[in-house]
């Protein structure tokens, strides 16, 4: 049995795949499937829970789905409590692909910064591609009400739509730090492992040190030094670059050993015998060798992308608002008052945080029993 029919009896691993495949289809999407910008409020509608959805109208009429415009009345001063107040004269029915709010699909800006101090340098974006145009929603209302599905935030926002943008960062940064880690620590753990002798000691001894720094501490000196007005793209490839330097270290060690043992095999010698330079034999004969390893550490070793991202973020330190990321929606936490009163702004990051690592995890446990050669379950 091969490891995709092994793969695919595995229950668990199916469907931490298809989690993970749902969740980077709706983020890729997320101008189409998201109903609103998520920087867009929404007059008087600050902390709005999620909106009440209904099939009838005032006088039992059955009219379809709908919902009525609400707002948040003043705050009463003896309990704290605001007042919702809901026009029910003014039904808005839901629809699915309705017009909304203008965007441009799949736009891609480069903010970089153009005045040359650099305590206080101007941004400006460099289009590499323009998107493509639209205004289509995958479900909306028609009318004055608006869907809030998981209410609203502190700013009137709606915390759906920002969820659906803010996996863009919280799901990305994981490929894009393995993208930059795996690749350099591959290629070092090679190099070490195959030439050995003074090569393999100067470069181990560098992994050990880099193995000995703290992620997060390194990022908060950082901080401290880097211009304050970083956009949150800048912001995003600073926690990349920085979390993929301190995270490649562990895997050339890995794989320094694993290429200890696969260059005395016959095909690498052979190899050598027929003149091969050894860059070639590393890349072309050596480390497809350990791919069973690097597909299941790669899929493994995501989750921690995105907990540091999470993290980050959460204390201050990641991607800064109004631009949204699971971390900085999970920051509300901090707030008493609204983990107790608006407890669903805090418990929808973290649940599709938690699903996202478990979902990793279980496809990185499948893939690595199917891909074990000593694995023979039918």
């Amino acid at each position: 049995m091969n490891w995709w029919s092994k793969l695919k009896r595995n229950n668990l691993a199916k469907f931490g795949a298809i989690v993970l495949l749902l969740f980077y289809l709706v983020v890729i999407f997320a101008e189409f499937i998201a109903p609103y910008s998520p920087f867009t409020t929404q007059p008087d509608g600050s902390l709005l829970p999620p909106t009440a959805i209904y099939w009838r109208d005032p006088q039992g009429k059955f009219i379809g789905p709908h919902v009525y415009p609400t707002t948040q009345g003043p705050i009463n001063i003896e309990t704290g409590d605001r007042e919702l107040k809901v026009d029910r004269s003014q039904p808005s029915p839901i629809r699915l692909f309705v017009q909304g709010e203008e965007y441009k699909f799949l736009q891609i800006k480069l903010p970089l910064p153009t005045q040359l101090s650099f305590s206080d340098p101007k941004i400006e974006d460099i289009q590499l591609f323009p998107g493509i145009p639209g205004n289509l929603r995958l479900f909306g209302t028609v009318g004055e009400g608006r869907l809030n599905l998981l209410g609203t935030d502190e700013q009137a926002r709606d915390q759906f739509s920002r969820l659906v943008y803010g996996g863009r960062i919280s799901l990305f940064i994981g490929i894009v730090g393995v993208a930059i880690s795996f690749p350099l620590g591959l290629l070092i753990g090679g190099i070490s492992g195959y030439f050995g002798g003074w090569i393999d000691a100067v470069l181990m001894r560098v992994v050990e040190v880099l193995m000995t720094i703290p992620g997060i501490y390194l990022l908060v000196s950082l901080k401290a030094i880097f211009p304050p007005k970083l956009t949150s793209f800048q912001e995003f490839l600073l926690i990349t670059l920085v979390t993929s330097f301190v995270g490649w270290a562990g895997l050339a060690r890995v794989i320094r050993g694993q290429v200890l043992s696969i260059k005395e095999r016959e095909f690498v010698q052979a190899a050598k015998v027929m003149g091969g330079q050894p860059l070639y034999i590393i890349l072309r004969h050596v480390l497809p060798q350990t791919a069973s390893y690097i597909v299941i550490s790669a899929t493994l070793s995501i989750p921690s992308f995105i907990v540091a991202e999470a993290v980050l973020s959460l204390i201050g330190l990641g991607i800064k608002p109004p631009d949204p990321s699971w971390g900085n929606m999970l920051s509300l936490a901090t707030n008493a008052s609204i983990l107790v009163l608006q407890p669903w702004l805090v418990w929808s990051p973290a649940i599709l945080i938690v699903l996202t690592i478990l979902a990793f995890n279980l496809l990185g446990d499948g893939l690595r029993d199917a891909l074990d050669p000593r694995n023979t379950q039918r």
